[in-house]
C-alpha cells in the first residue's frame, strides 16, 4: 500500500530542498556573499533557474517592497528583472539578502513560501534564519520610514 503524501509533506519537502540548495550557494560562493558574488550567482544556472538581472527601480515595487521579479516575456526561461528599491543602490553589501529572498519567485513560483525564502536566504548567506529574518525587517522598516535612513 502506497502511502499518500500531504500538502504538509509537499511544504517540507521544499523548504528542506531550498535549504539545501541555499547550503550549496553558501560553500560555492561564500563564506562571504557580497555584490560580485550575487552576481556570479545570478549567472550560475545550478543556483538560479533563469535569466536574472538587477534594476535599481522602485516603480513596479509595491509599498512596503525591498525588491520583486518580474518576468521579461510569457516564459520563465526569457527571464526575469529583479526590480530593487534604489534606497540600496549605495548599500551593494545589503543587496543580496534582499534579492536571494526574491529569488524563490524566480526558481519556484508561488509555490514557495516567505518561510521557503527565508530558509534559503539564511542557508545561502551562512546565518541563522532568525538573523537573516532580522535584516530583512531592519531594512523594510528603513524604506517604511520606521528605522535609519
Amino acid at each position: 500500500m502506497a502511502t499518500q503524501l500531504t500538502a504538509d509533506d509537499a511544504r517540507q519537502s521544499l523548504n528542506a530542498h531550498v535549504g539545501a540548495k541555499g547550503e550549496e550557494i553558501f560553500s560555492k560562493y561564500g563564506p562571504r556573499i557580497g555584490w560580485k558574488e550575487l552576481r556570479l550567482i545570478l549567472e550560475d544556472r545550478a543556483c538560479v533557474r533563469y535569466p536574472c538581472e538587477i534594476v535599481f527601480d522602485g516603480g513596479p515595487l509595491g509599498a512596503g517592497e525591498f525588491a520583486h521579479p518580474l518576468p521579461k516575456g510569457r516564459s520563465p526561461e526569457d527571464g526575469f528583472t529583479m526590480f530593487v528599491r534604489p534606497f540600496f543602490m549605495t548599500q551593494l553589501e545589503r543587496v543580496p539578502y534582499l534579492v536571494l529572498y526574491q529569488l524563490m519567485l524566480v526558481n519556484y513560483g508561488e509555490f514557495a513560501s516567505a518561510d521557503d525564502a527565508e530558509t534559503f536566504g539564511a542557508s545561502a548567506l551562512g546565518i541563522s534564519k532568525d538573523d537573516y529574518y532580522a535584516a530583512l525587517c531592519e531594512m523594510v522598516d528603513e524604506i517604511n520610514g520606521c528605522g535609519p535612513a
